[in-house]
């Protein structure tokens, strides 16, 4: 299975970036029997954030489900490192949690974390379709538009 998923990455002319450092005091996942919890990743490409700002402000809604869609890729990124490089160990991503920096009246956060949703299920077939929660928030770290975090069962 891990052939087949690297196999997607490549069709979609995604190439995964070394799994980010920790900011602060926290480490970038934990694994716990089946379950991997990763930490929230920022929509960064090449170290440099995607979006910046908010949504209903500064960015618009395309420009908030590109920066979804890169903090899947760097979610995909620490499954990757966390497995050893393994993501065919990746039985099911289970659960996604979608934070969205927003004005108070914007209300389309679950069509900016759908950027995210859509690539995971692309990438990882059924075993990508996954329950979720796409909220507002007044600030995410680093001014970021997009935070994600995720948790995945694994073999």
């Amino acid at each position: 299975m891990s052939d087949a998923i690297e196999d997607r990455l490549k069709a979609l002319s995604i190439k995964l970036p070394e799994a980010a450092a920790p900011a602060a005091n926290y480490v970038p996942y934990v694994i716990s029997g089946n379950l991997l919890y990763i930490s929230g990743q920022l929509p960064t490409e090449a170290g440099r954030m995607v979006a910046t700002g908010h949504l209903g402000a500064n960015v618009s809604l395309e420009d908030g489900q590109k920066a979804a869609r890169a903090c899947a890729i760097n979610i995909i990124a620490q499954a990757k490192a966390a497995l050893g490089g393994d993501l065919g160990r990746v039985t099911r991503i289970l659960r996604i949690n979608g934070f969205v920096a927003s004005t108070p009246d914007f209300t389309e956060q679950h069509l900016v974390i759908n950027g995210a949703s859509g690539l995971l299920a692309e990438v990882f077939g059924e075993a990508g379709k996954h329950s979720r929660a796409a909220v507002g928030m007044a600030a995410l770290p680093l001014g970021a538009a997009v935070e994600i975090d995720a948790i995945l069962e694994v073999a």
